[in-house]
């Protein structure tokens, strides 16, 4: 599978992109420093097109709230294929917990390429036959 890549930054495209496992990671494309309750949308810096079909599923990286302090808003982001103009730049949502101070080029997310889901028919029915398992949030309750 190709993935076109564009960075808008020399400084990023000297860095690359690092695959660890099935995610690569991805860098903040700017200096940033938030005080606890700030909201910002970093900068990754790079634009791609996903080819059809498939999306790119963001996430934050296990060590980012340990090292930054900061949670991404929407638990993943969904980058659809159509995603991919010069002016599409990924990034990432976050919320400092904490007073954090993110450099330019540190790894702060990860994304992996899943194939988009099939088409479903959804069907209205007045009743689930099924046995219920005690409602929403009731896994794990002893």
């Amino acid at each position: 599978m190709e993935i076109k890549l564009k960075f808008h930054d020399a400084e990023l495209a000297a860095m690359g992109l690092e695959r660890h496992g099935a995610w690569i990671d991805l860098r903040s494309a700017e200096d940033v420093q938030m005080d606890a309750g700030d909201f910002k949308i970093i900068s990754l810096g790079v634009s791609m097109k996903i080819p059809k079909g498939y999306e790119a599923w963001l996430a934050p990286r296990s060590s980012t709230y340990n090292n930054f302090g900061f949670i991404q808003t929407n638990g993943v982001g969904v980058i659809e294929d159509d995603y991919c103009g010069e002016k599409d730049i990924w990034g990432v949502p976050a919320l400092a917990m904490r007073y954090t101070h993110i450099h330019k080029g540190d790894r702060i997310a990860q994304f992996r390429v899943i194939n988009q889901m099939e088409p479903v028919e959804l069907v209205t029915v007045s009743q689930m036959e099924d046995e219920s398992r005690g409602g929403f949030g009731s896994t794990g309750v002893n």
